[in-house]
């Protein structure tokens, strides 16, 4: 199997080309895929160094480059050495411009104002960690509430819905612990439960157990059972539909959390 060049060309960082690439590779988990990157090309010899590179070799070029010259330029210069590649922002600049009727900056590396929606993301992200794993009193001021028994992502779940916005807080369910009272005052659309299979908290747990050196008790079957079923009792008592953190990556797990909380917001009914 031959190994393929994925080269990033960007006027800037490199940074959306990389990510754009990231997701790329994912989809082909058995290919032998190399990323090359090219940060900072900011001029037309730039641009013939960079084809130059990648012209006779099996390579995919992915570019970000704001200025028209050097997208049309890179455009043709791939053309011309036969190389697949792709431009990833001169498109949604050009449709973008189209409906605001606007034109763009045009200034590689801009980055988005400070605007509303970076302080609610900042004071979102701050919540999480104040109101993390039942800590503090804020749960009635939280936009989402997260209950799930140890190892079952609550934190990173929660600190991914606060970087997309949520203020939101998670509580543990503990063997022999009472929840807090105030959980139980927090509006039901605003609760989600997590669970998860039984032998892959077991497995999670004994890892987890194996590198602390805490207790073997805490990963058995028997008590991971136990503890799954006291939590779903509490998910029935709250009336919060739940999610399977099982097989999901956290970005899937958030999804699911949000397509909730917009069904229960709807009024739909949910099935937990």
């Amino acid at each position: 199997m031959s190994v393929v060049e994925l080269h990033e060309v960007s006027d800037s960082t490199g940074e959306t080309a990389r990510r754009f690439v990231t997701a790329l590779r994912a989809q082909f988990p058995d290919e032998e895929l190399v990323e090359v990157g090219h940060p900072r090309v900011e001029t037309i010899d730039d641009l013939r160094l960079v084809v130059a590179r990648a012209a006779g070799r099996p390579a995919v070029v992915v570019y970000t480059l704001v200025e028209l010259e050097l997208r049309e330029a890179m455009a043709a210069f791939c053309a011309e050495a036969h190389l697949e590649a792709y431009d990833l922002l001169g498109p949604a600049i050009e449709a973008v411009a189209r409906v605001t009727g606007h034109p763009a900056r045009m200034q590689p590396g801009a980055r988005p104002r400070l605007d509303s929606a970076y302080f609610r993301r900042m004071a979102a992200m701050e919540f999480a960690v104040r109101y993390d794993d039942g800590a503090g009193a804020g749960l009635l001021e939280a936009d989402i509430v997260l209950i799930g028994v140890s190892r079952t992502s609550k934190t990173p779940l929660s600190m991914y819905l606060a970087y997309l916005g949520y203020k939101t807080a998670n509580v543990p369910i503990v063997h022999g612990v009472t929840p807090p009272p105030q959980l139980f005052e927090v509006a039901s659309r605003k609760l989600v439960g997590l669970t998860i299979a039984a032998e892959r908290l077991a497995e999670i747990r004994g890892a987890r157990g194996r590198a602390l050196g805490t207790v073997r008790g805490y990963a058995a079957l028997d008590a991971v059972q136990r503890d799954l079923d006291e939590a779903a009792a509490l998910h029935r008592r709250l009336g919060c539909p739940t999610v399977d953190v099982s097989d999901l990556a956290i970005e899937e797990a958030a999804q699911r959390v949000l397509r909730l909380m917009e069904q229960r917001s709807d009024g739909q009914h949910v099935s937990a």
